[in-house]
């Protein structure tokens, strides 16, 4: 049913770009007809700029129309150089000599092909190939090739949509090559992949300078078998399949500017092997990255193994729907960034919008771990049906055990059931800035919650603020966390264990997880009453010393309250007023500190003598979320 649809989209995106390219008014948009042999429109205002340059131990190959101007200096040392119209072939049995093939010129119907026994190097000079039957450059050498953009120069290579074989060889795409793939220099490069990939290797390739464009590509943009690593240059794709993918290996990016734009996953390892030695996975040290997918569970970053990411800008758009995988049996959806392993983010930028139902903003299947670093989720999709079965779409979730160490994170979600941030299995927050919004729970554990520190937000639009399916314990930090109406709570861990040591915690709900006294060491009190919106909650000393001062953020019928903070002392009386008004201070998420506050109505006094003390007509237990993770 997928391949179905997968070819519908194929098609009608393919009409898309042939469109695209016939009435763009960019030099880049120059080729129509979808690579139909002689039938492919070439935009004679293309200029391929040929520069003076000079390349060492070089043969020169000069395209102009019908023909080709051949200059090798090693005719008789092993460099054999044929032509057949604009094809040319080289066969090279050199072996202590690089020998660099310098291109120019251009060709509506020609190719470049090499057979060669030794490393060797291809500048493209200001070249325009354009092949009827087959792949623009086809390297079929397994040795190392240094492909240099010359500064200053505009090339292009084109395909056909069908290929002509020559017997049992490889042609995998426009530019293929069965050894490793090197590019480097400051000039620009168009590709058209009509037939399956824009650029291939059968062994790895490392991109280090260059302003490479992939207009179209059939399947990948760019696809290797053993790794890709990218350090620099600047990258623009637009795939049918996957932006780039590594079927083998790994992929690290450690610089550049990467634009991806795909029907399938923008950068992905899919290891098919069987050897179990093998962790492929994808490593982001810096750069700056900007990938959209549109296709049915399309993910912008996905691996088989680990995901790291040490730095960089990245900003991920997903927009397809989550489909049931019949091979799987099992329902999948697009995501953000998707690891089969592991994930570690220390350090950059994270930016992630997914519109797709049952979309996820990151999703890891084992550990997830965030010790630095900016994360912002947004989440619009709707849940997505499957006969029984259902997902929701969530901004994080780990199968795994869930750490944050320090950093930032931003969530949005809305929709049926679209939580915040979740753990199949313990959730721990030791510091950083968390703000959350979501529709369902936003911080979400299925064994245990533990925050030691940080500054955390969450409001729910249905469901409870913080919910654990097993114990809860806070030791340190800022908390507020918003539930909505009973029997949904601020903090939520059903009977089980909910341990406070520590940190300033304002939980409000319809209702709320009573906190254990016999292994709690901070005083809790936990006030029922009306709770308008904007209506201000104040809790001060008979002296006047002020230990809370909160603005309810929603309207209960019936509001529950729980505030637990250090400054709550058991000789001391204190008083509960409601209403009132703040001036100055700080506000976060409305928990006033330093501010001026002016009484409103006296609800009562409490004197916390013990671990807990409850005020008013309050709700408590298991609330209703309690148990579903």
């Amino acid at each position: 049913m997928r391949l179905n649809k997968l070819l519908v989209s194929f098609l009608c995106v393919a009409s898309v770009f042939a469109l695209s390219c016939s009435s763009d008014d960019d030099n880049d948009d120059d080729v129509t007809g979808g690579g139909d042999g002689s039938n492919v429109v070439v935009d004679e205002d293309f200029v391929t700029n040929t520069k003076d340059t000079t390349f060492v131990n070089a043969v020169l190959i000069a395209y102009s129309d019908n023909t080709v101007e051949i200059t090798n200096p090693y005719v008789d040392k092993g460099v054999v150089v044929t032509k057949t119209g604009s094809d040319v072939i080289v066969t090279s049995t050199i072996a202590d000599t690089e020998v660099n093939y310098v291109l120019s010129g251009t060709t509506k119907d020609g190719s470049f092909k090499i057979y060669s026994d030794y490393k060797f190097g291809v500048g493209l000079n200001g070249v325009s190939i354009i092949n009827g039957d087959g792949a623009a450059i086809n390297i079929q050498s397994g040795k190392k090739v240094s492909l240099v953009l010359v500064g200053g120069t505009s090339n292009r290579l084109v395909d056909n949509a069908t290929y002509t074989a020559s017997g049992d060889e490889d042609m995998k795409g426009t530019l293929f090559s069965e050894g490793q793939l090197n590019f480097d220099g400051n000039g620009t490069l168009l590709v058209y992949g009509y037939n399956k990939h824009a650029i291939v290797s059968d062994d790895y390739i490392r991109i280090k300078g260059g302003n490479i464009t992939m207009k179209t590509a059939a399947k990948d943009g760019i696809h290797a078998n053993d790794y890709v690593r990218i350090d620099g240059g600047v990258l623009d794709i637009t795939a049918l399949g996957d932006g780039i993918e590594c079927e083998e290996g790994y992929i690290t990016v450690n610089g550049g500017s990467i634009k991806v734009k795909s029907v399938g996953d923008g950068i992905k390892t899919s290891y098919k092997g069987v050897d179990i030695s093998i962790l492929p996975y994808i490593a982001i040290n810096g750069g700056t990255l900007d990938i959209t997918t549109t296709g049915e569970g399309a993910k912008a970053i996905k691996s088989k193994g680990d995901i790291t990411i040490v730095d960089g800008d990245i900003t991920l758009v997903t927009t397809g729907s989550a489909y049931y995988d019949t091979d799987d049996a099992d329902i999948s959806s697009s995501a953000g960034i998707k690891a089969e392993g592991n994930f570690l983010m220390k350090k950059g930028t994270v930016s992630i919008n997914s519109s797709g139902a049952g979309g996820k903003g990151i999703s890891i299947d084992g550990t997830l771990t965030v010790d630095n670093g900016t994360i912002s989720v947004v989440t619009t999709g709707d849940q997505f049906k499957y006969g029984k079965d259902d997902t929701a779409a969530k901004a994080i979730k780990s199968d795994g055990d869930l750490t944050i160490n320090n950093g930032t994170i931003t969530i949005k979600t809305s929709k049926t059931e679209a939580e915040g941030l979740e753990s199949k299995t313990t959730l721990t927050i030791n510091n950083g800035e968390i703000e959350i919004e979501a529709y369902d729970d936003c911080i979400n554990a299925t064994n245990h919650i533990q925050i030691n520190g940080g500054s955390i937000y969450c409001y729910s639009e249905t469901n409870d603020g913080i919910d654990s399916n097993g114990t809860l314990t806070i030791t340190g930090g800022t908390v507020v966390s918003a539930g909505a109406g009973a029997p949904e709570e601020g903090f939520d861990c059903d009977n089980n264990t909910f341990k406070i040591t520590g940190g300033t915690l304002v939980g409000v709900g319809g209702s709320t997880s009573t906190p254990t006294s016999s292994v709690s060491t901070q005083r809790t009190v936990i006030y029922g009453g009306s709770g308008a919106a904007n209506q201000f909650v104040h809790i001060a000393a008979a002296d006047g010393t002020r230990v809370l001062t909160f603005k309810v953020p929603r309207t209960y019928s019936q509001m529950t309250l729980l505030f637990s903070s250090a400054n709550l002392v058991s000789t001391t009386t204190y008083t509960i007023y409601t209403g009132g008004s703040v001036s100055g201070g700080t506000d976060f998420h409305g928990l006033y500190t330093g501010a001026t506050y002016t009484k409103g109505t006296s609800f009562g006094t409490f004197t916390p003598t013990s671990m807990v003390t409850t005020v008013g007509n309050v709700s408590t237990g298991p609330g209703g979320g309690g148990g579903r993770p």
